[in-house]
This record gives structure tokens, sequence and C-alpha cells, in this order.
């Protein structure tokens, strides 16, 4: 399948085509392996989290950072 076919799908269709993909990776028997960057990141925030560090905000917050 081409973008150019995919991107004539309707938005509905793309999800779920999305969400069979999606489906059919979580089913390999070798499951999917994350970067060893992705558990330094993780590692990272939780340590931050549990040192009391951690800044929070709220989702509106975040999506008003990104309108600007």
């Amino acid at each position: 399948m081409t973008i150019t076919e995919i991107s004539n799908m309707r938005v509905i269709e793309r999800f779920q085509t999305m969400e069979a993909l999606w489906d059919s990776l979580t089913r390999e028997p070798s499951g999917i392996k994350s970067p060893k960057w992705h558990e330094e990141i993780l590692f990272a925030r939780k340590e931050k989290i549990e040192s009391g560090n951690a800044n929070f905000i709220s989702l509106e917050e975040l999506k008003s950072k990104h309108e600007k």
C-alpha cells in the first residue's frame, strides 16, 4: 500500500487499519523491543518524580503552549 492510497482512505479507515496493524505487531512472538534510550528516559523521569523535582502541567496548559 502506498502513501497515496492511504491518503485516499477515509480517516476512520486509516484509524481502523492502524489499530489492526498495531494489534498484529503486539501478537508477534518475539515482541516489540524498545530501544535502550527509551529505558534511560523513563528511568530519569522516574527518578525526577521520586525526588520531588518533577513539574507537571495540565493537558490544557500543554495544548496552549503548542498553539503559539
